[in-house]
């Protein structure tokens, strides 16, 4: 793997603000690489100019396409429109926030030469550098949920939520047809997977920024994850994760 083709796609709801700086910094990175790259924003419905702020920071030849739907249907859901409409070798989604800086996944890539299939970013291991904390409660809210998630779902992984995650286009072409989860859980599914797929998972240590701006509620959305973790194992269950859905990479 001497030259990959990266393709980042971005989940985006309601980033109108700072969409277009996190779009400059992930250009001027993925200016001075070697391989070929591209990159999907895909507004989840947004309410604001989303859609618009990214076509108008666009410059000529910079390889953005932007996917405008116009009905909120969740990150999981998000994330795997775009995935559907990545090119790469690579498959990476990104938050728009850049809460992971984009050079962190430059520590990705010696993993797949091993052979992974699926490397993920880690907030929780020995190495990682968190720069700027979360408040105290969503903290706690992220021990509770992970500890749970390791005990239901995926044991052994640290840190399921952190949102820097890559593919092989092979993994993310059996991974994500498969999905049904469209809120903030899909990661436990995606992970879940992976493992019942026997893909290797490797979860690295990286730098992370708490950025404000969240649109996680800290009660609602903690019951709706609960709720999700659940229906993983039930679809699991259920036969329901045999048979990919119509859509494919």
């Amino acid at each position: 793997m001497t030259r990959p083709f990266l393709s980042l796609v971005i989940p985006a709801y309601n980033e109108e603000a700072r969409l277009p700086a996190t779009l400059s910094r992930i250009a001027e990175y993925l200016r001075e690489q070697t391989y070929g790259y591209e990159v999907i924003v895909v507004s989840d419905g947004s309410r604001d100019r989303t859609a618009a702020a990214a076509g108008e920071w666009r410059p000529e030849g910079f390889p953005l396409e932007i996917i405008d739907r116009k009905e909120n249907r969740g990150k999981g859901y998000t994330v795997r429109e775009g995935a559907a409409r990545a090119r790469g070798e690579y498959i990476l989604f990104s938050d728009a926030d850049l809460s992971t800086p984009i050079e962190e996944v430059e520590k990705f890539f010696p993993f797949f030469r091993e052979g992974f299939e699926v490397v993920i970013g880690s907030r929780s291991l020995k190495g990682s550098d968190i720069v700027i904390r979360q408040p105290f409660h969503r903290e706690l809210m992220g021990r509770v949920f992970n500890g749970l998630v390791r005990i239901l779902a995926v044991p052994g992984i640290a840190d399921t939520q952190c949102g820097f995650k890559c593919f092989t286009r092979r993994a993310a072409e059996e991974i994500f047809p498969r999905c049904r989860i469209e809120g903030f859980s899909f990661d436990v599914e995606i992970l879940y997977l992976a493992r019942k797929l026997n893909l290797p998972v490797r979860e690295v240590p990286v730098r992370w920024f708490n950025a404000p701006g969240s649109s996680i509620s800290p009660l609602r959305d903690s019951i709706l994850m609960l709720v999700d973790i659940f229906r993983v194992k039930f679809y699991a269950l259920g036969g329901v994760y045999s048979s990919p859905e119509r859509q494919r990479l």
